[in-house]
C-alpha cells in the first residue's frame, strides 16, 4: 500500500506550487524514491507553516527525538525547509518544484528519477506551471536594458551588487537531460548562480562578484534566458534557460502553458530600416516569437517574453527592448509570502 505517499502527494498539492496528479500515478513512485515509508509519512502531516518538532511528531504519532532525527535528514537534504526567524522556528514541507526536485537532483542525480520525473510533466504533472502568479519569471538580459527605465526588480545587476557571496552550479535541468540522454543543445551544464546576502565561507564554486557579473554576461552572450523567482524581494538566485531543458519554459514551446513562465515588463521591437536579414534573433528566441515574413522579421508581442537576447545578440542594433505600457505592466509579488498567498487564493485554496 502506498497511503503514506498518497497522503503526502496530497500535502503537496495543498501547498502553493501544487503538485498535480497523473491518470498513471507517476508523482507517487516519485515518492517513492525520494523518501522512505517512514520519511513520507511524517513529510505527509506537514504543511507551509513552520512549526516545532514536538508539534510535528505528536501530529504523526512519532517519538520527538525519532522526528528530530528524520527532519534534521529531509532538512539536510533539502527535503524540508528550516525556519530560523525568531517566533516561527521549525520545519515546513518543501514543495516539488521549486524545492524538493531540484535538491534531489542536484544531490542524488541517477537516471531513473530523471526519467520519473519526464514521465511526470509530460503525463500532467506540468499543469503546477498553469496557477498565477507563476513561479518563475523572466528578467532581462542586461545587455538589453537601458539603466534609466530599467524596473528595480528587473535590474540583475543592482540585485547582484546587493548580495555578499556567490556560487556558480550546474543546471539541474540540463542535468535531467544528460541524464536520459535527450539533451538537444550544447549549452554549459554549470549555468546556474545563487547568491546571498550573508558570507559564505567557501564552498564549491564559489565566486567573487565581479566573477559573478562577469559569468551573467558570458551567459547572456551565448543566448540563455535569465530567470528568476518571481517576487520583488527575497530573490536568491538565477537560472539561465534555453527551451529545450528548462521545464518552465517547456511549458510554453512543448505542453501549451503560455505563462508557466511570468513575462519580463518589456517587449521586443526590430527596426525594419536598419535590419540586414541577419537571422540572428530568429536563432536566440527561445519562445518562437520572432518570425520571418517576406524578407522582414517580425516579433510577435504576445509571445514575446522580454527576454532581451535578440536584442543582446544583433549586431545591426536594429532589435531593441521597450517597456510596455504601464496598463500592461504587471509587478511580481512582494516576497514569497505574498507570492504563496497569491497563489493559494487563485487555486481555491485559502
Amino acid at each position: 500500500m502506498d497511503d503514506e505517499y498518497e497522503r503526502l502527494a496530497a500535502a503537496l498539492d495543498r501547498l502553493a506550487n501544487g503538485f498535480p496528479r497523473t491518470e498513471s500515478g507517476v508523482e507517487l513512485r516519485l515518492l517513492r524514491r525520494m523518501l522512505t515509508p517512514e520519511e513520507a509519512a511524517l513529510a505527509a502531516v506537514m504543511t507551509a507553516t513552520p512549526e516545532p518538532v514536538a508539534r510535528i511528531a505528536e501530529r504523526g504519532g512519532v517519538n520527538t527525538h525519532r522526528a528530530a532525527a528524520i527532519l534534521k535528514d529531509l532538512a539536510r537534504r533539502e527535503l524540508v525547509w528550516v525556519n530560523s526567524k525568531p517566533g516561527a522556528r521549525g520545519f515546513r514541507l518543501a514543495p516539488f518544484v521549486v524545492g524538493s526536485y531540484e535538491s534531489y537532483m542536484q544531490t542524488t542525480p541517477d537516471a531513473e528519477f530523471a526519467q520519473l520525473v519526464e514521465e511526470y510533466f509530460s503525463g500532467g504533472g506540468a499543469a503546477l506551471m498553469m496557477a498565477q502568479p507563476a513561479i518563475h519569471r523572466v528578467v532581462p538580459a542586461r545587455a538589453a536594458v537601458k539603466s534609466e527605465w530599467v524596473l528595480p526588480y528587473d535590474d540583475v545587476r543592482a540585485i547582484l551588487l546587493g548580495a555578499k557571496s556567490f556560487v556558480v552550479g550546474d543546471c539541474v535541468c540540463r542535468v535531467q537531460q544528460d541524464l536520459l540522454d535527450s539533451r538537444r543543445c550544447d549549452f554549459p551544464v554549470k549555468a546556474c548562480l545563487w547568491f546571498s546576502n550573508s558570507e559564505d565561507p567557501g564552498r564549491e564554486g564559489t565566486s567573487s562578484q565581479e566573477e559573478a557579473l562577469a559569468f551573467l554576461d558570458d551567459v547572456e552572450k551565448i543566448g540563455l534566458v535569465h530567470t528568476v523567482s518571481n517576487v520583488m524581494e527575497g530573490v536568491g538566485y538565477v537560472c539561465n534557460c534555453c527551451a529545450c531543458c528548462c521545464g518552465l519554459l517547456r511549458g510554453i514551446g512543448e505542453w501549451g502553458i503560455d505563462h508557466s513562465v511570468a513575462q519580463a515588463n518589456y517587449f521586443a521591437q526590430i527596426d525594419q530600416e536598419s535590419c540586414t536579414g541577419c537571422a540572428v534573433c530568429l536563432d536566440r528566441c527561445h519562445v518562437g516569437a520572432i518570425s520571418e515574413q517576406d524578407g522582414q522579421y517580425l516579433v510577435d508581442r504576445a509571445r514575446c517574453i522580454g527576454c532581451g537576447l535578440c536584442v543582446s545578440g544583433c549586431g545591426d542594433k536594429a532589435a531593441m527592448l521597450r517597456p510596455k505600457p504601464p496598463e500592461e505592466i504587471v509587478p511580481p509579488p512582494l516576497n514569497f509570502a505574498a507570492w504563496e498567498q497569491q497563489r493559494l487564493h487563485n487555486r481555491g485554496l485559502l
